[in-house]
């Protein structure tokens, strides 16, 4: 089969930071799928795992965590699907990645393709989906169905991928968004997705939310860097909680936290996946909801830039897009 993999970490400039190379087609067994991959999307964690370091892959890695395709073949113990069904899913980052003709995932972190969409399209949403969704309603404990109607949500880095979708469970839970964006587009971006409220993450932030009426919001999601941690003690309401997906290095007071008896959340979409936890099925579940959520036309897809084919030397043109800072929305590539 065609895949697109790396033998050395490299940087992206590299022309031979990616490789077309030929892979032996995949055998699924037991509750994995086999799925003919027709779209992928590129996130952070792609570039994250791609950093130049001194480690030789022998044979060639495949990275890719999130596609859409069509199941080829089942494995024996599969019950969720049957060949022919189109899915979505990001995967499990301890396994072979997506940028590849065929992929063997475990059914219990697949979801139904939603009807309405397109494969790139499709491809735009899962690992974000999972991560805002897990974020919002596993973590924090918002309610799914409005029951929390009207509290808060200060989204920081709201214009990237995580940040999108998040916008758009967040109204869907009837919450208030406060969203911040620091370039015009990205601030049009979250406008157009559903925010109530925009501020600059790039100026002071506490300021800007007071400006708006809140001394405190009730929930904080940061969806880009730890930079901004002690604004979010500072706005975080008392008993509230904030959320992160940043592994930081920096310095993070906790003071202010104790003070205020809040709580901190990490989120990692993988861990289910890595871990094989007892609910890992509730990713199949979330992503199927989110499916009939936007066929349902409640939810939209992210998807901001496609390229075409799926091959070295666009996978490489996505990740330096990423690397770039600047990307709003998702980056997709499709087709072999």
């Amino acid at each position: 089969m065609k895949a697109v993999a790396l033998t050395h970490y490299l940087p992206v400039d590299d022309v031979n930071a990616f490789l077309d190379v030929e892979l032996p087609k995949p055998t699924a067994a037991g509750r994995d799928l086999l799925v003919a991959v027709k779209a992928v999307s590129i996130n952070p964690v792609d570039t994250k795992v791609r950093r130049p370091s001194d480690k030789v892959e022998d044979p060639p890695r495949v990275l890719g965590w999130d596609a859409s395709g069509i199941v080829e073949a089942v494995g024996p113990e599969v019950t969720l699907f049957k060949p022919g069904d189109e899915v979505y899913y990001a995967g499990d980052i301890t396994r072979s990645g997506s940028n590849a003709e065929f992929q063997l995932v475990d059914e219990r972190i697949v979801g139904r393709k939603p009807k309405s969409l397109g494969f790139a399209e499709a491809a735009a949403l899962p690992l974000t989906t999972i991560t805002a969704y897990e974020a919002f309603f596993d973590r924090l404990g918002i309610a799914r169905d409005g029951a929390d109607k009207g509290q808060s949500v200060l989204i920081i880095g709201a214009g990237g991928g995580v940040g999108s979708i998040g916008i758009q469970l967040a109204k869907a839970a009837e919450l208030v968004v406060i969203a911040t964006a620091s370039r015009p587009e990205t601030a049009s971006w979250v406008t157009e997705l559903g925010a109530d409220h925009v501020v600059n993450h790039r100026q002071a932030i506490v300021e800007q939310v007071r400006a708006l009426g809140f001394q405190h919001v009730d929930h904080i999601a940061i969806f880009n860097d730890m930079r901004h941690w002690e604004s979010a003690v500072e706005l975080i309401r008392p008993q509230g909680g904030i959320v992160t997906i940043d592994d930081t290095d920096l310095p993070m007071p906790m003071a202010g936290m104790k003070m205020k008896a809040a709580s901190l959340h990490w989120e990692f979409m993988f861990a289910r996946a890595i871990h094989h936890t007892p609910d890992m099925i509730e990713q199949h579940n979330l992503l199927s909801y989110v499916a009939d959520e936007i066929d349902a036309g409640r939810i939209r897809t992210t998807l901001d830039k496609v390229l075409s084919p799926i091959n070295a030397a666009n996978i490489r043109a996505a990740h330096a897009l990423i690397e770039t800072g600047q990307a709003k929305g998702k980056i997709v590539v499709q087709s072999f």
